[in-house]
């Protein structure tokens, strides 16, 4: 009996689908990570450089420093940006990023120990693992989150603002567990996103330029999700 050669093409169509896809996710969690890696660097760095750390978390270049990062976010990272700027520039704005986040976390190695630094970095690493393979694999769509996420997220900022007027421990402490309930789920969706968002069709330069950007979020989940955890379950020196 003959194979029927549409459902060999068919086939053969999803084995090379699949395969692009998964080359497509290790760009994204490949150029994640090194962001991770130049943040981590970065703050350890500093936090063991008093004259530089002082002139970032005690002057006027605390706030540049601290604001930086949201220019680059809402003025050079955008996405009708990253589609016609040079690949050169996207990752120099990237890295960029990456590093002046380094710079504002420095603080960490110094407000909280080191043992709960690491035991924190190895519980978003295992929590980012689980929600970003469920995100993946998941039939459930995912796509009606994204209303509850973002207000999540609107409130969550606001909150936080005016927590830094109130000085509230408690209140503090339920925007921790906000924020970790926010970022964890905003994983598994963003991984949904970029999964269907992905296409051959769109040729190699655009799935890359694609790649950036969903590298860009996976790191401020991460980011975020981290931070949050550290504030609700950090041990303070």
């Amino acid at each position: 009996m003959q194979p029927n050669r549409y459902e060999t093409t068919r086939t053969g169509s999803s084995v090379s689908y699949d395969a692009g896809l998964r080359a497509h996710f290790g760009r994204v969690y490949n150029r994640m990570a090194l962001g991770l890696i130049v943040t981590g660097l970065i703050a350890y760095t500093v936090s063991g450089m008093p004259e530089v750390f002082q002139q970032i978390h005690g002057t006027w270049l605390g706030l540049v420093v601290g604001l930086a990062p949201l220019g680059i976010i809402f003025f050079g990272l955008t996405p009708n940006r990253v589609m016609t700027m040079s690949m050169t520039t996207v990752n120099a704005l990237y890295y960029g990023l990456t590093a002046l986040i380094g710079l504002s976390m420095s603080y960490i190695f110094l407000a909280y120990t080191g043992e709960s630094v690491a035991r924190v970095f190895f519980i978003t690493a295992a929590m980012f693992g689980a929600m970003s393979v469920w995100g993946y694999t998941t039939k459930k769509d995912l796509s009606g989150m994204e209303s509850f996420l973002m207000m999540g997220l609107i409130g969550l900022v606001i909150a936080m603002v005016v927590n830094m007027f109130l000085g509230s421990s408690t209140l503090g402490f339920i925007l921790s567990a906000g924020g970790v309930l926010i970022f964890t789920l905003l994983i598994a969706f963003d991984t949904q996103m970029i999964k269907s968002m992905y296409s051959q069709a769109n040729g190699d330069d655009v799935n890359n330029r694609m790649a950036v950007m969903s590298a860009l979020s996976m790191y401020l989940n991460v980011i975020n999700l981290f931070q949050f955890l550290l504030a609700f379950m950090g041990s303070r020196e």
